[in-house]
């Protein structure tokens, strides 16, 4: 058994595992909402939103998580004049603003004339670097979105159910919207130095997705895309470890071969429901 307990008894890599299996807590109420409101572009857009401020973080040696989180808010906000002001789609919106970030993020980058590196390390975080203060940050980041997520579990429940019901019976629908936007903010931002910011998104859907097949209720789906994600995390550390490959990449996959995985147990499982003979009692 030493294959698979030597990887973590290495403290940077007991670090990793730590700080991944929060990341998978805070992505799994995130996500959740995401997956029941059919908004993972949303969470793949301030991903890429990022990359502007952490690319001027970086140039300018500031820390990166605060340049991370001052462009993903100046997105959401974008996102919302653009929906007010200009009367475009939230798709487009989106879509115009995660373009125009992930350019000018770029731009920023080769300007810098460090392009490779730094975009290597933007992209795909590495979560092997996990220090005590980042794990310091993602547990206050895990309070921080579970309290929102309670406190504001009414809304959201509307919110997911029918906007306009909500707005009718005035459970602050526009309240729900904004609480949703900050919990995939929070959980983009505080997850950026595990995985980065193209593989967030694996976390954020694929373990809510795998979750769903298998419970309607949020509070259990919640728990068990928590669960896992943190599984998904232990075993892309394991097989990173064994197979030379990249740690946050190898989660992220991981994670999104859980989802597969869980929809195509759930397939057979129904299949194999619809296939068992149905018992006529014979009269006597």
């Amino acid at each position: 058994m030493s294959w698979l307990t030597d990887p973590f008894s290495l403290e940077f890599v007991q670090r990793a595992l730590l700080g991944g299996a929060l990341v998978a807590v805070l992505c799994a109420v995130a996500g959740t909402w995401v997956i029941i409101r059919g908004m993972a572009f949303l969470g793949e857009a301030l991903a890429h939103g990022m990359l502007p401020g952490v690319a001027l973080a970086t140039v300018l040696g500031l820390p990166v998580l605060l340049g991370a989180a001052v462009s993903a808010m100046a997105m959401s906000l974008g996102i919302g004049v653009l929906q007010r002001r200009a009367r475009l789609s939230y798709d487009t919106s989106i879509g115009l603003l995660f373009v125009g970030m992930l350019a000018l993020g770029v731009i920023v980058i080769s300007h810098a004339g460090s392009f490779a590196t730094d975009a290597t390390a933007i992209l795909f975080g590495d979560i092997l670097a996990v220090g005590v203060g980042d794990l310091v940050v993602l547990a206050v980041a895990v309070v921080v979105g579970v309290a929102a997520a309670v406190a504001a579990n009414r809304s959201l429940v509307a919110l997911a159910v029918d906007e306009r019901v909500a707005r009718v019976l005035d459970l602050r629908p526009r309240l729900g919207r904004a609480v949703l936007v900050g919990l995939v903010t929070l959980a983009v931002v505080a997850s950026y130095q595990a995985v980065g910011s193209l593989l967030v998104v694996g976390l954020l859907v694929a373990p809510a997705v795998a979750a769903r097949q298998w419970t309607e209720r949020i509070p259990t789906t919640m728990a068990l895309a928590a669960v896992i994600g943190a599984v998904a995390v232990a075993v892309g550390l394991l097989v990173s470890w064994h197979a030379a490959t990249a740690a946050g990449a190898t989660i992220a996959a991981t994670a999104i071969a859980a989802a597969g995985a869980s929809w195509a147990l759930r397939a057979a499982r129904d299949a194999a429901v619809r296939r068992r003979p149905v018992l006529v009692p014979v009269p006597s």
